[in-house]
């Protein structure tokens, strides 16, 4: 999970076959998909991080942060590598997240546990898409995070994240303060990630129709 250099392609692609025959590391598998004040009580041993930024308005800027889930948009990131982009957005696919945050490459194995699909003709209620994965045994975290865009009401599109986690290797609870302003600058970093997409899109999409 940790090394000084950069695994190579070889090297990731091991550790993803190696950990599609692994369960997940934690026991609460959809944690974020029930998460409330009341269920916190029953994790008090994990941290809960919670971010929202509004991506736009409408139909158009609801379908660009569709795709945008479906290209994990939210991982272009400076210093992560999501591996690989091009995985379908499936229960069960495994991916890597690579980083190298603090000088030390750091390379993690995650799960699609649940997919959210609210997609709808019928604008008379809410419409969320996205999905949660969860760490596996090659992780230095365990718990559970989300990726969901939403379509509310007012019209308005929102991409929300939600991670529920706890230290999984002696060294991320070792650096304790250290992991968490990762995990901070993670969810920051990834907003902007899907600001960026959906405007990208819409530029894009406008320019093909002009």
């Amino acid at each position: 999970m940790f090394s000084v250099r950069k695994p190579d392609a070889a090297a990731i692609r091991g550790l993803i076959e190696r950990q599609h025959a692994r369960g997940l590391s934690y026991d609460c598998v959809g944690v974020t998909r029930v998460w409330h004040e009341e269920s916190a009580q029953a994790f008090v041993e994990f941290d809960r991080d919670h971010c929202r930024v509004e991506l736009g308005r409408g139909a158009a800027s609801f379908a660009a942060a569709c795709r945008a889930i479906d290209q994990w948009r939210m991982f272009d990131i400076e210093w992560l590598e999501l591996c690989w982009p091009n995985v379908a957005v499936d229960v069960g696919a495994v991916v890597g997240v690579l980083a190298r945050p603090y000088g030390l490459w750091c390379l993690n194995a995650c799960r699609v546990a649940y997919v959210i699909d609210e997609r709808s003709t019928d604008r008379a209620a809410p419409q969320r898409y996205g999905f949660a994965y969860g760490t596996l045994p090659k992780h230095i975290e365990q718990g559970e995070e989300r990726f969901v865009v939403e379509w509310r009401d007012d019209g308005s599109v929102w991409y929300d994240l939600l991670a529920v986690s706890r230290p999984g290797h002696w060294l991320s609870a070792a650096a304790y303060p250290v992991v968490r302003r990762w995990q901070a600058a993670f969810r920051r970093d990834s907003c902007a990630a899907m600001l960026r997409a959906v405007s990208q899109t819409l530029t894009a999409d406008g320019e093909n129709r002009t």
